[in-house]
């Protein structure tokens, strides 16, 4: 187990990163908010699904869900149609107008990446993407029903069978 001195340095260094957030925010398009973005980046990640897996992988409510949802249905970029084993739901799928703004979002993101890591070598920047993921599957297999501390080997059981343990990046890459 780290030092606790290296917990707090980590809180430190976390707490830093909203201004890595707060550049990829400057550099999405007016009419795509965050949110938006999000909710392209995961339906183009993930394919086809219903909101509420929607609001699952956002990790936020679901009248958040819907506001964005409606927001990027209302520009044209996903469409929402029943969904044929429950007449109740909708499905979700990106319109090709949505898959043409999502590469645009990821064009976006790989410059600014590219252009402010452009000092770092492809292994650390493979290590950081590595670490990232390792920090994030750490934190979603907490709670009730999580993993066991230091068990985290791809099987989670607060994650229902068959779900996918692919990454749930809100960022449009």
């Amino acid at each position: 187990m780290a030092a606790r001195s290296q917990y707090e340095e980590l809180a430190r260094q976390l707490s830093a990163v909203g201004a890595v957030k707060r550049g990829l925010a400057r550099i999405l398009p007016a009419e795509c908010p965050a949110g938006s973005a999000a909710v392209l980046a995961l339906l183009g990640q993930h394919g086809e699904m219903r909101i509420s897996r929607l609001a699952e992988l956002l990790d936020v409510d679901m009248s958040v869900t819907s506001r964005h949802v409606a927001h990027v249905a209302d520009h044209g970029w996903l469409e929402r149609s029943s969904d044929p084993t429950d007449k109740r739901s909708r499905i979700l799928r990106l319109t090709p107008a949505g898959h043409d703004v999502l590469g645009d979002l990821n064009r976006r993101v790989t410059e600014m990446f590219a252009h402010n890591l452009s000092d770092w070598s492809d292994d650390d920047v493979g290590r950081l993407n590595t670490l990232l993921a390792r920090l994030r599957d750490s934190f979603s297999c907490r709670g009730p029903g999580g993993c066991a501390p230091g068990k985290h080997s791809g099987e989670c059981r607060s994650r229902p069978s068959g779900s996918d343990t692919d990454s749930h990046s809100r960022t449009p890459v």
